[in-house]
Parts: C-alpha cells; structure tokens; sequence
C-alpha cells in the first residue's frame, strides 16, 4: 500500500481548496491516507452511489447497469465543486458517510487526497489501466506513489473563429504563431472588429497560457516547493501580453461563451475564442453560425519553443474514502472512461469536453461537423493539441487562491496599473508566503 504523508502530498502536486479548510472536515486518517485495509470485490451484488454535477450522467451509468447484474451504479446530482459539491463531500466523508464516487477537478484531487478523503486507486489494481490514458491527463491525478482518482474529461486548448469574416471579408488566416496573433488582432482592430476578447479576471487563462510557453510555476523539490512566475516561459508570455493590452488591440470588457460575447459573434463583431475543446458546444449556440465557424491550433511560440497548446478545465472521478466496494467502482470508472460505450454515451449524454483515453476519441467526434464548415476539427486539431502537452507542469496546493491573484493582478494589467511582468513577480512573493503560512517549505527560484 503506498503511503501518503501531508509532506509528500503537498510535495507532489496541487489543488484548489486550501488545506486549512479541508482539514476542518477531514475524516479519520493517519498522516493524511485512509488506513482501511485492501477490501476485496464482493461475492453479492452490490449498488455504487455517485455523486456529479455532470448533466443526465444517470443515462450514462444505466448503459453500465444494463449489461451485468453484478454491480449497479446510482447518480445523485450535486452542484459544481467550488459552488458547493467539494463541500458537501468532504463533509458526508468527514460524518463517517459519503458516495461511494464523487466529482473532482483534476486540480483538486491532491487536496482531497491530503484530507484523507480518497481512496488510492493503485491499491486496486488501477495502476494496470494507466497506458490506456493520455499522459496529460493521468499525471494529473497522481500524487506520491498513489494515483487518487480517475481522469474523466479535460479541454485542450484551440482556437474557434468564424472563418466566413476572417478568411472571406478579410482575406486573414488562422494565427499559427503569437507573432502572427499579434498581427492579426491588430488587422481585426483597425477594421472596427475584435479578434478575441479576455475577462481579465479569468486567472486560469493565462495559466493555460504558461503552461504552453513551457513554465513550471511550482516544483517539488525534496520536502518543498521552488515557485518560479519569472522564468524565461513566464516572461515572454507576460511580455507579449503587455503588448497587446498597451495596443489595446482586442477587448477586455467581457469574456468567451459570455452574453455579450454572443451578441457580439452573432454579428461578425467578435471573431474567435482561443478556449478548451469544450468551447465548441458553446460556440455552436452563435445564432446564425452554423457553416462559418472552423477550428485551428492554439498559436505557438515557434519552432521548438514551447508545447502545441495548454489545458482549459479537467473532471476526474474519485472513490472517497468511506467507500465499501473500491474495487467494484475502480471497474465501473475503467469502463465509463475507457471503453467505447462509456466514452460515447458521456459524449452524448453529459455532454464531456475531451474523453482522456489515448486512442479513443468517440465516435461522434470522428464526424465533420455542419456548424465548424465541414471540418473534421476533432481528429485534425484537438488531437495534436492532447498530445502537445507540457508534462512537466504540476498543480500547486493552493489553486483557487492562485487564480484569483493572478485574476486580480490580470485585470490591473489590462487595466494599464501593473505590467504583467511586475504582476508575476509580485505574485510569486505573495504565493510563497500563503504557502509558507500554509505550513509548507517554499522558496523563490533564485
């Protein structure tokens, strides 16, 4: 059984919810692992509870339930993790209850894990089913020697844009590089137009943004952390972005997939989204869009700077720690995210935003779509930008307070307060010394 101690997991990667209020409700544990022995598959039937703010996932289990008899999975609704679901888990667990599976974000598993709230997988056999996932999305979910949950849906990042204005009124192409984004946002402007819009607040944005550029904001390094917001990667993208907002060459007053957002696509007014796979479900609610809109790959740095594209959101499902069947829900979650049946029908059902098993996209996204122009963008844009990614980025353990610093500090940087280089440097300051309060060894990279 590996073992997790509060140093190696907060050692080992990240997560949203801070540490003080998870071990306000964290349940019996000793040094921060459930110490229930191995519990063997049961020889009765058994009914698995699970609990998700995914949409008709019942529909989806159902599929599950019809094929054997063996093990039966019910779906309770819950609200969206930082908007009461993460919650109203942490404290069934803590009261000794529970489902059986719950919903996380990626970013926030290693927290539920240093609470004594999960169960790790490893110790169920879940280590022989790591190959059939996309190592962007298994390492994710990995803390010390334990995998602590099972990577459901991720978005990486791509650009959606109405290719009728761009390329036909315009005469412009799809940026390829940064650079070019720079020149086309600059066309877009100075033809009354926008080529993006950005919610500065969004600090999860340029996050994605580093992440491609090749930085690791936080490394583990012996018992603690080396916060680096200023090395090369960070710097050239902080350094780009100034320009742009000191060119105020696109617009900040609201951000992708928002109702002004749409006004504005509607009207050819706004033209593209650089967002997760996901965005495309809500790109295709542009009224009139149908036919116009294609799909390209997230810009680049240029050749051999930097990774193909950053990631946008993430789900995976957990087994919490009061769980009675580890085993039985370890097979369900194999199915649901790995076999075909259980792919399409999340697609179909729950509407995920990018299956994380490595050779199985679903059938419904081998399809050329009617709304982005015929393009079969799935299979020629959003693989090459799951397998682009930069490995080497591992979440920190506070997220949420990451995000909204970097929020805040974003939105002074468009503002025209703070140069976002200014901005990062401050935030690491501020970083280090939050997690230092937190308990953990942390130092500015020299």
């Amino acid at each position: 059984m590996s073992r997790l101690t509060r140093r190696s997991a907060l050692a080992g990667t990240g997560a949203a919810l801070t540490a003080s209020a998870l071990a306000a409700c964290a349940p019996p544990a000793q040094n921060g692992v459930n110490v229930e022995p191995t519990i063997p598959a049961s020889d009765a039937p058994v009914t698995l509870t699970y609990w998700s703010w995914y949409k008709d996932l019942q529909k989806v289990c159902d599929i599950f339930n019809g094929f054997q008899d063996r093990i039966q999975v019910e779906v309770t609704w819950i609200p969206g993790g930082d908007g009461g679901g993460y919650a109203k888990m942490l404290s069934a667990v803590a009261a000794g209850g529970g489902p059986d599976i719950g919903h996380v974000d990626m970013r926030s598993v290693p927290e539920f894990a240093l609470a004594g709230a999960l169960t790790d997988l490893a110790r169920y056999g879940f280590a022989e089913q790591e190959d059939q996932f996309e190592p962007s999305a298994i390492n994710q979910v990995k803390v010390a020697d334990g995998i602590w949950a099972v990577p459901q849906d991720y978005g990486p990042v791509a650009t959606f844009y109405n290719r009728e204005v761009l390329e036909e009124e315009l005469g412009l192409r799809p940026p390829a590089t940064w650079e070019e984004f720079h020149e086309t946002a600059g066309i877009v402007s100075e033809a009354g137009k926008s080529f993006l819009t950005l919610d500065p607040s969004d600090g999860y944005a340029p996050i994605a943004w580093v992440m491609q550029s090749g930085a690791t904001w936080f490394r583990p390094e012996g018992d603690g952390w080396i916060v680096d917001m200023t090395d090369e990667p960070s710097m050239r993208v902080a350094e780009f972005w100034d320009q742009i907002f000191a060119e105020k060459i696109i617009n900040t007053n609201y951000g992708p997939q928002t109702t002004p957002w749409y006004a504005a696509a509607a009207e050819g007014n706004v033209l593209a989204s650089i967002s997760g796979s996901w965005a495309d479900a809500l790109i295709e609610s542009v009224p009139g869009g149908s036919g116009k809109w294609a799909v390209a790959p997230m810009p680049v740095w240029g050749s051999g700077v930097g990774y193909a594209s950053g990631v946008s959101g993430s789900s995976s499902a957990v087994v919490l720690a009061n769980s009675k069947h580890p085993a039985e829900a370890v097979e369900f979650l194999t199915w649901m995210c790995t076999e075909p049946e259980g792919i399409d029908a999340m697609i179909e059902y729950s509407g995920i935003g990018w299956s994380t098993a490595k050779d199985y996209i679903g059938e419904a996204r081998k399809q050329p779509s009617e709304f982005f122009s015929g393009q079969s963008y799935n299979e020629e844009v959003i693989v090459p930008m799951a397998e682009g990614q930069n490995l080497d980025w591992t979440w920190a353990p506070l997220m949420q307070r990451v995000s909204t610093i970097i929020g805040d500090g974003m939105t002074g940087a468009a503002n025209g307060t703070v140069s976002l280089t200014d901005m990062f440097a401050n935030s690491q300051r501020e970083i280090v010394q939050i997690m230092r309060d937190m308990g953990l060894d942390a130092e500015e990279a020299r």
